[in-house]
C-alpha cells in the first residue's frame, strides 16, 4: 500500500500542489468487480481545501487517474456501519449516499479518522456520525489539555509565518552585536530576555507617568457624552416635526395619485371615444351612394365604390373590450349590416340585368368568314364593376356566388350559339375547298360505286380487276402513269389524285390554323375577364362563411347559413367556370377534325402539327388552365386519328390485289409512301412532334418491304426479279431525295434489294440467247471438277473439238443479234415505262454478257490450245449489237 501511495503522490497529487494523507482501497457495495482508491488530500495553498478523490487504475497501462473528487465540507455524514465488531462497510454522504467495501476493517478505520482529524483542524465543521467506534472518535478529537496543547500546536503550525527581510536583518544585527550569540545559546536567550524585561519596566513607568493625561481624557469623555445627550434631544424634536410633514406629504400625495387617475381615465375615455367616432362613422354622402347611387354611371360606380370600401372599413373595425356592449356601437353595427344588406341587393339586381342585357344585345348570325365575335366592350362595361364584386365577395359570399353562376348561365348560351355558329362556317369553308374531297367522303362502301369512281379516276388507261369489295383495296392497272397509280393510295385516304390536291389540303391547313388562332385569344379573353371581374387571382378560396345576419337574399337563401367554397383554390375555379362557358369548345373540334379526317385522312398530319404548336403555347402560358386541358384532349384524338391512318395504310398495303394479266410495274402503296413521305416532310419540317412520324415511318416502310415481296411472290405476269427490282429502286429514289434520316438503315437496304434482284434477273435472263453453249461449258467445267486436265478435255466424246463447232457454229453473229433483239422486246414487256429502268438492265446485260463471252473464251483457251477455235462474233461485235437494238427500239 505503502508504493501505491507513493506512486499516487507522485503522478496525481503533486502536480495539483496536494498532499496525500490517507488512502484506502475500496469497491462499491455490491460490486466487487472493479477496486479503486480512496484518498484523503489538502492542496498545499492558502486557503487549505481539503479534498476525498476517488482514483482508478486505467485498464490500458500501468498508470492511475483521478475519477471523482469530493470537497470535505460537502461532507454531511459519516456510517461506520458497526461500532461493535470489525466491518470493511462504510458510507459517505455527500451529494447522495456512497455505499463502500474496504480491503480490510483496519484501512476503513484509519480512513475515517483521518477525515475526522482533516475537518477538526481545517474546518471545525459538523459532521454527523453513525456508528463510528469510540476509539476512532478518541483518536480523532482529543480531549482536555492534550487537545489544546495539540490544538495549540495546530494553530501555530497553522499560523507559521516566514520571517521577512527585514526581520531576517535585524536578527542579525543583534546576533552580530553578541559574539557568543551562536556559541553560547543560551547565554544570548538570557541577555535578551534581561533586555526585554528592561522594557517592559520603562513601558510601565512610562505609562503610569501619563496617568494625569487619562484623567484630563477622561473628563473630555464625560463632557462629550453630555454633548451627545443634547444633540439626541435635538434629534427627537426634530424628528416629531417631520412626522408630522411626512402626514402632511402624504395627504398630498395621496391627493395628487386621485387627480393623476381622474386625468387618466378623461383621457383615456377621449381616446376611446375618438376611436368609435372614428372608426365607426361612415359619412352621409357615403349613405346616400350607397342607397342611391346611380349603378349605371361610371361616376355612380366610383362613389358606391368609395362608400362600399369605407363601409367594409367601418365593419371590420377591430373593437376592443367592452365596446360591443355599447348602445351606441350597437346601433351603429346594425346600420352598417342593413346598408350592406340593401346594397349588396342592389348590385346585385344591377349586375343581373347587366348580364341579361348584354346578353340579348350580342347578335351572332352566320357570317362568311372564319372570326368569332369580339366580346371587348362587354368585358370592358363589366370591368368597371370588378372593385364592388370583390366587396361583394368578401362581404355577401352567398350573393357573389349567385352572380356567378347567373354569369355563366346567361354567357354560356350567347358561346354556344356563336361557337356553333362558327365552326359551322369553318365546316362550309372545308367541305367547299374540296369537292372531290367531299364526293369522296359520301361515296357508299359498294362495288359498283368503287368501279365507277376509279374508272373516272384512272380513264381509259385499263381496266380494275380482282377484288373490289371494299373502296380501299385497289388493282393494278396494266399500263398508266405514275400518277395515276400514286391516286389508288390516294384513294386510301378518300382524296381526289386531281392537281387540287396539294392546295386543298394548304387551304385546309389556313382553315384549321385560322380556327384555333379565333379560339386561343377568346378563350384568353374569356378567362383575363372572369380573373379579374370575379377577383379569383389571388388568393386560395377556403371555406367561408356568410357575414350578414338579414333578409334573405334572392335566391331564397338565408345569407347567416354558413357558405363553403366548392373548389380547393381559386385557379381551380377559373378553369371550372371556363368549363362551362365553353362547354361546346371541344366537341365542335371534334366534329370539325373528324370532318377533316373523313374528307382526307392525311389532314391528320396538319391536324396533328398545329395542335401540338397550340398546346405547347397554351402550356407555356398556364399548364393547368381551361385551354390547355382542352386542347390536349382535343390532341389525343389528333394523335388517334394519326395513327388510324397510319394503320389503315398499312392494312390496305396487306389487302392489295394484282392482275393477273397485267404487268405489276410500280405499286399503287409504293407511289402511295413516296407521296405520304413528301406530305409529311413538308408538314413535319421543324415540328416537336418529328418523333411520331419517325415511328410512323418506320411502321410503314416495314409494311412496304414485306408487301413488295408478297406481291412480287404472288405475281405471274411479271417476273418477280422484275416487280423487287423496279419497286425497291422507285423506294431506293424517294429515300435517298428526301434524306429521312429514321430510313437510313432501309435505304441501304433498299439498294442492296435493288442491286441483287437486278444481277439475279440479268443473269436469269441471259441463259437463254447463248443456252446450248452455256450446257457445253457447264459440263466443261463439271469434268474439270472431276479431275479431269484442261488438256484432256478435248478427248472427251461429248467435249471433243467437232462438238463445240458445232455449237458454236448454232450461234452466228446474226442468231445472236436476233436473240439479245428478242430478249430486248421481253425486257420491254416485263419492265414498266414511269421508272425507266430498261436502259439500265440493259446495259447490266451488256456487262454479263461481255463477262460470259470473256469466259467461254477463257475456257476454249484453255481446253482448246492451238486448235484454232473461236466465237464467230467479237466483243466489238456484241458492243454493236446492244447499241444497235437499243436505238432501234
Amino acid at each position: 500500500m505503502t508504493a501505491i501511495k507513493h506512486a499516487l503522490q507522485r503522478d496525481i497529487f503533486t502536480p495539483n500542489d496536494e498532499r496525500l494523507l490517507s488512502i484506502v482501497n475500496v469497491c462499491k457495495a455490491g460490486k466487487k468487480k472493479k477496486n479503486c482508491f480512496l484518498c484523503a488530500t489538502v492542496t498545499t495553498e492558502h486557503p487549505v481545501q481539503v479534498r476525498v478523490v476517488k482514483v482508478k487504475k486505467s485498464d490500458k497501462g500501468d498508470f492511475y487517474k483521478t475519477q471523482t473528487t469530493w470537497l470535505l465540507q460537502d461532507l454531511t455524514m459519516v456510517d461506520a456501519k458497526d461500532d461493535l465488531k470489525e466491518n470493511p462497510d462504510f458510507d459517505l454522504h455527500f451529494d447522495k449516499v456512497y455505499k463502500w467495501v474496504a480491503s480490510s476493517p483496519a484501512e476503513k478505520n484509519a480512513f475515517i479518522s483521518c477525515i475526522l482529524k482533516l475537518n477538526q483542524r481545517y474546518l471545525r465543521k459538523k459532521i454527523d456520525l453513525a456508528n463510528v467506534s469510540l476509539q476512532i472518535l478518541e483518536e480523532s478529537v482529543p480531549s482536555g489539555e492534550n487537545q489544546s496543547v495539540a490544538g495549540g500546536e495546530e494553530e501555530a503550525a497553522a499560523e507559521y509565518q516566514e520571517l521577512n527581510t527585514r526581520e531576517k536583518q535585524d536578527i542579525e544585527f543583534m546576533m552580530v552585536g553578541c559574539e557568543y550569540a551562536i556559541s553560547n545559546a543560551e547565554a544570548f536567550a538570557e541577555k535578551l530576555s534581561r533586555e526585554l524585561q528592561v522594557l517592559d519596566g520603562a513601558n510601565i513607568q512610562s505609562i503610569m507617568a501619563s496617568e494625569k493625561q487619562v484623567n484630563i481624557l477622561m473628563q473630555l469623555l464625560d463632557e462629550a457624552l453630555k454633548e451627545v445627550d443634547q444633540i439626541e434631544g435635538k434629534l427627537s424634536s426634530y424628528e416629531e416635526m417631520l412626522q408630522s410633514v411626512k402626514e402632511q406629504m402624504d395627504q398630498i400625495s395621496e391627493s395628487n395619485h386621485l387627480i393623476e387617475l381622474s386625468k387618466t381615465n378623461s383621457e383615456t375615455l377621449l381616446g376611446e371615444i375618438e376611436f368609435l367616432v372614428n372608426h365607426m362613422d361612415l359619412s352621409k354622402g357615403h349613405i346616400k351612394a350607397l342607397q342611391d347611387a346611380d349603378l349605371s354611371s361610371s361616376r355612380g360606380i366610383e362613389a358606391c365604390t368609395n362608400a362600399a370600401e369605407a363601409l367594409l372599413q367601418c365593419m371590420n373595425v377591430s373593437l376592443r373590450p367592452g365596446h360591443s356592449m355599447l348602445q351606441a356601437v350597437k346601433q351603429q353595427q346594425q346600420l352598417f349590416t342593413d346598408l350592406r344588406e340593401q346594397f349588396a341587393r342592389r348590385l346585385a339586381s344591377h349586375l343581373n340585368n347587366v348580364f341579361v342585357q348584354q346578353g340579348h344585345d350580342q347578335t351572332s348570325t352566320l357570317s362568311v368568314e372564319i372570326t368569332l365575335p369580339n366580346h371587348h366592350p362587354f368585358h370592358r362595361d363589366l370591368l368597371r364593376y370588378a372593385k364592388l364584386m370583390e366587396w361583394l365577395k368578401n362581404t355577401e359570399y352567398a350573393r357573389y356566388e349567385g352572380l356567378m353562376k347567373n354569369y355563366i348561365d346567361y354567357i354560356v348560351r350567347l358561346y354556344d350559339r356563336e361557337i356553333r355558329d362558327f365552326f359551322e362556317v369553318a365546316k362550309n369553308k372545308m367541305t367547299g375547298a374540296t369537292k372531290e374531297g367531299k364526293k369522296f367522303a359520301t361515296l357508299p362502301r359498294k362495288e359498283s360505286a368503287l368501279k365507277q369512281e376509279t374508272e373516272s379516276l384512272h380513264g381509259s388507261s385499263g381496266k380494275l380487276t380482282g377484288s373490289t369489295s371494299s373502296l380501299n383495296k385497289l388493282s393494278v392497272q396494266s399500263s398508266g402513269s405514275r400518277r395515276s397509280q400514286s391516286s389508288s393510295l390516294l384513294d386510301m385516304g378518300n382524296m381526289s389524285a386531281s392537281d387540287l390536291d396539294v392546295a386543298d389540303r394548304t387551304k385546309f391547313d389556313k382553315i384549321f390554323e385560322q380556327v384555333l388562332s379565333e379560339l386561343e385569344p377568346l378563350c384568353l379573353a374569356e378567362q383575363d375577364f372572369i380573373s379579374k371581374f370575379f377577383n379569383l387571382s389571388q388568393h386560395q378560396s377556403m371555406s367561408r362563411t356568410s357575414m350578414g345576419e338579414g333578409d334573405e337574399g334572392d335566391g331564397g337563401v338565408s345569407s347567416r347559413h354558413q357558405t363553403t367554397a366548392v373548389l380547393s383554390s381559386e385557379k381551380e375555379m377559373v378553369r371550372q367556370m371556363m368549363t362551362h362557358i365553353f362547354r361546346c369548345i371541344e366537341p365542335e373540334l371534334n366534329n370539325l377534325i373528324a370532318l377533316g379526317d373523313k374528307i382526307d385522312s392525311f389532314n391528320s398530319l396538319y391536324m396533328l402539327v398545329k395542335m401540338s404548336y397550340h398546346v405547347w403555347t397554351a402550356e407555356n402560358v398556364d399548364s393547368a388552365s381551361f385551354l390547355s386541358t382542352t386542347l390536349g384532349n382535343v390532341l389525343v384524338t389528333v394523335k388517334r386519328n394519326f395513327d388510324k391512318c397510319i394503320s389503315n395504310q398499312i392494312k390496305q398495303m396487306e389487302d392489295v390485289k394484282i392482275s393477273k394479266k397485267s404487268k405489276v410495274g410500280i405499286l399503287p402503296f409504293v407511289s402511295g409512301f413516296e407521296e405520304f413521305a413528301e406530305l409529311a416532310e413538308s408538314i413535319f419540317r421543324g415540328s416537336e412532334r418529328r418523333g411520331d412520324l419517325d415511328k410512323a415511318y418506320t411502321k410503314l416502310i416495314k409494311a412496304v418491304f414485306i408487301n413488295v415481296e408478297k406481291v412480287a411472290n404472288e405475281s405471274q405476269k411479271t417476273p418477280r426479279d422484275v416487280v423487287m427490282m423496279e419497286n425497291f429502286h422507285h423506294i431506293l429514289a424517294t429515300l435517298s431525295r428526301l434524306k429521312i434520316s429514321c430510313l437510313e438503315t432501309e435505304k441501304r437496304d433498299a439498294k442492296q434489294k435493288y442491286n441483287d434482284h437486278l444481277q439475279s434477273y440479268v443473269i436469269y435472263s441471259l441463259g437463254h440467247p447463248l443456252e446450248k453453249l452455256n450446257i457445253f461449258f457447264e459440263g466443261v467445267k463439271a469434268r474439270v471438277a472431276q479431275g479431269i486436265g484442261y488438256d484432256e478435255v478435248s478427248y472427251q466424246l461429248a467435249f471433243s473439238k467437232q462438238e463445240l463447232r458445232k455449237v458454236i457454229k448454232d450461234y452466228p453473229g446474226k442468231e445472236v443479234k436476233k436473240g439479245l433483239d428478242n430478249l430486248y422486246k421481253k425486257m420491254d414487256k416485263h419492265l414498266c415505262e414511269e421508272e425507266n429502268l430498261l436502259q439500265v438492265v440493259w446495259h447490266t446485260m451488256q456487262d454479263e454478257f461481255i463477262r460470259q463471252y470473256k469466259h467461254f473464251e477463257g475456257l476454249i483457251e484453255k481446253c482448246y490450245t492451238g486448235v484454232g477455235i473461236t466465237m464467230e462474233f467479237t466483243i466489238q461485235d456484241i458492243l454493236e449489237y446492244f447499241s444497235s437494238i437499243a436505238q432501234s427500239h
